[in-house]
């Protein structure tokens, strides 16, 4: 039985379905955890659907959680969307499910679940859940399909990075079929606050690029504070180094609060995520994220994105 048939099997077995997907959400992993929550219950409305995590304060206008007790998890089936390694999924709960089922478009770096879909490639979790309803003839609502669409939009960047295949375009057209308010949707997915613009030219100030086009910037705790910005708004501007000509690959530090950095690496054409894996990350072949605890490891990492390029 085909992948996408074997995970309907076991929603069809369940009277209870929640839904997790990665901590710090972007667009892809709401796009499809919550776009798989009203596919199914859209479909399967006796059904009890739920989709947990914490609401991540910039995107609650896209979608927010449900509460879910503990005891609801008993005998339950769970599914985790967008997330490739156990140690990134948001409430634990989900080892108190019956059934576990994973879905997801990084490397399989870390096997996981009773059932397991992973494509990479796919451009995102949300192309997936599109491609799970074609295939099993499920009904989209015209929410789902907005949700959907707002997370292929989130991960391929508006159809700019290399995991844009003629299939991401065609499930997107299709999508764009349904009744949402797409022009809405793209505007505030486009739209960045004040401060993230003051924070953008900071970057621009201080990006540092060597000869061969590998960059770099640190945002200290410091200079967070001084911008009135989170981690996580940080995320918005991680696009930022790319858009500039003799930038090849980059790397932003960004120091947490206990002192050690989280580190968001992107490339436009070499691959990137080796170096990740070697610093408690990892990810896709052009966008990964991984942690760095010292200055001095801030720089190794620096050195071994340069080296990519010497040659």
């Amino acid at each position: 039985m085909e992948i996408c048939q074997q995970i309907l099997e076991q929603i069809k077995k369940y009277d209870t379905i929640i839904i997790h997907r990665h901590m710090r959400a972007d667009p892809d992993a709401l796009g499809s955890q919550v776009g798989l929550k009203e596919l199914l219950q859209y479909n399967f409305p006796e059904k009890k659907i739920k989709v947990v995590g914490y609401d991540l304060p910039t995107l609650t206008w896209l979608a927010t959680m449900d509460q879910v007790e503990d005891d609801e998890f008993e005998g339950s089936l769970a599914i985790v969307c967008d997330t490739a390694n156990t140690a990134r999924i948001d409430d634990k709960r989900y080892l108190k499910a019956e059934t576990i089922i994973k879905i997801d478009h990084h490397p399989n770096d870390d096997v996981y679940g009773d059932l397991s879909w992973v494509d990479t490639s796919s451009s995102s979790a949300s192309e997936m859940i599109a491609l799970f309803a074609e295939k099993n003839q499920l009904t989209l609502s015209d929410h789902a399909a907005e949700l959907l669409f707002a997370g292929i939009v989130g991960d391929t960047g508006r159809f700019l990075y290399p995991s844009t295949s003629a299939r991401t375009l065609r499930i997107a057209s299709s999508l764009r079929e349904y009744n949402f308010d797409f022009a809405s949707l793209t505007r505030k997915m486009d739209t960045i606050s004040y401060k993230i613009a003051k924070l953008q030219g900071y970057v621009y100030d201080y990006l540092e690029v060597d000869e061969n086009g590998a960059a770099r910037v640190l945002l200290t705790q410091e200079i967070l504070k001084r911008y009135k910005v989170t981690d996580a708004e940080t995320a918005a501007i991680v696009g930022a180094p790319g858009r500039i000509d003799t930038v090849k690959a980059w790397a932003i530090f960004v120091e947490q609060a206990d002192g050690h950095f989280r580190v968001r690496m992107r490339s436009k054409i070499t691959p990137i995520n080796e170096i990740a894996k070697e610093h408690d990350g990892g990810g896709h072949p052009l966008a990964s994220g991984a942690n760095s605890y010292s200055l001095e490891e801030n720089e190794i990492i620096y050195q071994k994105l340069k080296n990519l390029f010497k040659n």
